[in-house]
C-alpha cells in the first residue's frame, strides 16, 4: 500500500512517476544510460545486479521485478535465489562472483569496502570502467529501494512479469514516454 495519498492504495511505482514527472524523467534517463548503455556488462548482468542489491535490502518490489526482468535477458530462473543463499556455491558465472561480493559489502557495510575488494574484481578480468559501472548500479539500487520502501510501493508477484516484459521490450526510455503526456 503506497503511502501517498493521492494514489490509489495499489499504486506501482510507474504511478508514482507519472505523478512526480519531474524527478522521475531524469532518475528513468540514469537508469537507461546505466542499464542499457554500452557496458562491460550485459543488460542480463546489470539486470541480475539490481536483483541482487534489491534482494540483500530484502525489498520485494524491485527484487521481483529485476529478477524477472534479468531472466526475460537471459538469466537461468532460480540463479538469483541461489546466489542470495550462498554466493560461493551458487552457479554464477565465476568471473561474476567477486562483483557480486563487491556489491555486498557496498550494500551492507560501505565503508568496510577495501582496495582488496577492488582487486578482487580486477583479478577476475573486470576494468575500471566495469567496476566503476557496477558501483554505480548497486548505488542506484540501493536509493531505488529506500525511494520503493519509503513510499509504501508493493506489487502482487503477479505484476513482475508484465513489468519485466515491458523494461525488456521498451527499456527505461519506454516508461519515461510514458510521462510525455
Amino acid at each position: 500500500m503506497t503511502y501517498l495519498t493521492s494514489l490509489p492504495a495499489d499504486a506501482a511505482l510507474l504511478q508514482v512517476f507519472e505523478a512526480y514527472p519531474r524527478t522521475a524523467r531524469p532518475l528513468l534517463e540514469f537508469h537507461e544510460a546505466l542499464l542499457r548503455a554500452e557496458s562491460p556488462f550485459t543488460v542480463a548482468e546489470r539486470e541480475l545486479m539490481a536483483a541482487y542489491v534489491s534482494g540483500l535490502n530484502d525489498c520485494g518490489y524491485c527484487h521481483g521485478i529485476h529478477t524477472a526482468t534479468a531472466e526475460a535477458f537471459g538469466v537461468p530462473e532460480g540463479l538469483l535465489a541461489e546466489a542470495l543463499a550462498d554466493l560461493d556455491g551458487s552457479a554464477v558465472d565465476a568471473k561474476l562472483k567477486p562483483v557480486l561480493r563487491y556489491l555486498g559489502i557496498l550494500t551492507r557495510t560501505p565503508s568496510r569496502l577495501t582496495p582488496a575488494d577492488a582487486e578482487a574484481v580486477y583479478a577476475a578480468g573486470w576494468d575500471e570502467r566495469a567496476l566503476h559501472d557496477a558501483v554505480m548500479v548497486g548505488a542506484l539500487f540501493n536509493f531505488m529501494n529506500r525511494m520503493v520502501e519509503g513510499l509504501g510501493v508493493a506489487a502482487d508477484k503477479s505484476y513482475f512479469p508484465t513489468s519485466a516484459a515491458r523494461l525488456h521490450d521498451h527499456g527505461y526510455t519506454g516508461l519515461a514516454a510514458r510521462l510525455e503526456s
